[in-house]
């Protein structure tokens, strides 16, 4: 396998990405002097588009791994020229994108797949409606860690196919259909975007992982890994795994950013369906907004109330008001307003990054932010 460093540029290497993120990236925040932030405004989600692209319009993302092949470098080195906004001036080594050309075709059983359907374009060009289904649940006799295989992961459907029946699997025709939004429930949700934190084409987090059977007493009731506790767990650094995914520098801050933003849009859909079961308060909604002088029956929608424990949300601001009135009415009226800032030279964060040489502070934001709350 070939071994690349990934400081080059990260929109390099999302150019291999299967899927497009979709969501408001400020650009302009990495202007001045500091570290590199990922920042992010709106809904986060992952778009996927056909086989092929449509007459006229050139390929982009899953559609480079198979329409042109011949010219697959040129092709990707292009799609970065126009880009060239978001990088800066930087040139791209012609011999890292066929490094990593090569090695996805050897290693990534997604490229290998679609690789696939390449294969049987070419063969039989009268082949249509062609299409390529990411399989969502695999084999439950193959535990987690083991290597995928493509058969396991996608399979090809030609002929007429009916998606009458309700299924979580993502279905890729050969053309048309614009561009459909990929559920973060999908066992490759994550591996789709990031192809080179996930060369294997690894399977990520979905519904029903059980708990490894320890002897310690679960407080909770539950039996499944949640999201949340999904992605911290692969946050953490150990020594008997590989860290392909913390030496991500660039790369690895939107993959934080994206995973915590799916683990907040997973929270609020449990809200939103859950809203009838949670404790809340009554509004009489028809009623406010007739008050209002809100006739338009248009914007009188369904009210979907965020509950105190979800971060950011009204109730939580004024639970955390109350809180602070309630201290001040026993304690007084603060004297001091402190700042506790962080210092990427703290001993503790130097001697956490010597595990892996060469790292700096601003490569590693969840280590930082692990030492600062330690700290306080």
């Amino acid at each position: 396998m070939v071994i690349l460093s990934l400081n080059t540029s990260s929109n390099l290497y999302v150019q291999f990405a299967f899927t497009s993120l979709g969501a408001k990236i400020d650009m302009d925040i990495n202007k001045g002097p500091g570290p590199y932030v990922f920042k992010i405004n709106g809904q986060v989600h992952h778009r996927i588009g056909s086989l092929l692209p449509d007459e006229g319009k050139s390929p982009v993302y899953a559609q480079l791994y198979i329409y042109d092949t011949d010219n697959e470098v040129e092709n990707r080195i292009s799609i970065f020229d126009r880009d060239r906004d978001y990088e800066g001036d930087n040139e791209i080594d012609r011999r890292i994108v066929e490094g990593l050309v090569r090695m996805f075709d050897a290693a990534n059983e997604l490229v290998k797949s679609f690789r696939a359907a390449r294969d049987l374009l070419v063969q039989n060009n009268s082949c249509r409606q062609l299409r390529l289904r990411l399989l969502h649940n695999r084999s439950k006799a193959a535990p987690q860690y083991n290597a995928p295989t493509g058969s396991k992961i996608a399979a090809l459907i030609v002929g007429d196919f009916s998606e009458e029946k309700k299924s979580p699997d993502i279905i890729i025709q050969d053309r048309g259909g614009g561009l459909r939004r990929i559920s973060n429930l999908h066992s490759n949700y994550m591996a789709l975007q990031y192809p080179v934190l996930f060369p294997y084409g690894e399977e990520g987090f979905k519904l029903g992982i059980k708990y490894s059977h320890m002897r310690t007493l679960r407080v909770k009731s539950m039996d499944e890994v949640t999201m949340l506790e999904y992605y911290a767990f692969c946050l953490q650094q150990r020594s008997c795994e590989a860290t392909k995914l913390l030496c991500g520098d660039r790369l690895f801050q939107q993959y934080i950013v994206d995973a915590f933003a799916s683990v907040e849009e997973n929270r609020l859909r449990f809200i939103i369906k859950n809203n009838k079961n949670l404790r809340s308060e009554i509004y009489k909604g028809i009623h406010d907004a007739l008050h209002k002088g809100d006739f338009d029956r248009n914007n009188v929608g369904k009210k979907v109330i965020l509950p105190a424990s979800f971060t950011g949300s009204k109730r939580y601001m004024v639970q955390n008001y109350q809180d602070a009135m309630a201290i001040c009415r026993f304690y007084g009226p603060p004297d001091l307003f402190i700042t506790f800032t962080c210092n990427p030279k703290w001993q503790e964060i130097d001697d956490s990054l010597a595990f892996i040489p060469g790292q700096k502070a601003n490569a590693r934001p969840d280590m930082v932010s692990r030492a600062f709350k330690l700290k306080v």
